[in-house]
């Protein structure tokens, strides 16, 4: 449960998809093998924190989507709103912000992809967590950050304190 005048953001780059058929468009490829089970383990690693979304905004590619629904298969104590986004897909930090500035949960989840979901991700905390991959933000990389603001439509950058940071590879 997020406390009045506070929000906090979930924020994954989708996990590691298929190049299997490099004819296929971009939007369109889906999650292999390996980022399936981080997706699972992600969606384990959330309700395991307590970290359940009451909104999910994603971006509409496959592998986001497919992202999602490997989260949403473990035991979540809330089944989030859901919206599929395209504006999110292969977005730049300032899309991001105004996607996020009209949600209205008190904890949102957003899928996104790189370069801008890393972006966005260096830009939102006072200080940026320690974790050597965090400026990469590889596949299926969460940080999770609270805001000390009553809506998100008060979100500015630099205002978030870091609260857990996930790599599926089982090093946090």
């Amino acid at each position: 449960m997020i406390p009045a005048g506070h929000r906090r953001l979930i924020l994954t780059r989708h996990a590691k998809s298929s190049w299997d058929d490099p004819l296929m468009e971009d939007r369109d490829r889906p999650l292999n093998a390996r980022g399936r089970r981080a997706a699972h383990e992600l969606g384990d690693w959330i309700a395991s924190r307590g970290h359940d979304p009451e909104e999910v905004i994603c971006s509409s590619a496959t592998r986001t989507r497919e992202t999602w629904e490997g989260v949403a298969s473990a035991v979540l104590e809330v089944r989030p709103q859901v919206r599929f986004e395209a504006a999110l897909y292969q977005a730049g930090p300032d899309v991001m912000m105004q996607v996020l500035k009209g949600a209205t949960g008190a904890s949102v989840m957003m899928i996104g992809h790189n370069p801008g979901i890393a972006e966005f991700a260096a830009m939102l905390p006072a200080r940026a967590p320690a974790d050597p991959d965090f400026a990469r933000y590889p596949t299926c990389a969460t940080l999770v950050v609270d805001f000390q603001i009553d809506s998100w439509a008060d979100l500015t950058p630099g205002q978030g304190s870091v609260m857990d940071f996930f790599r599926p590879d089982g090093r946090r």
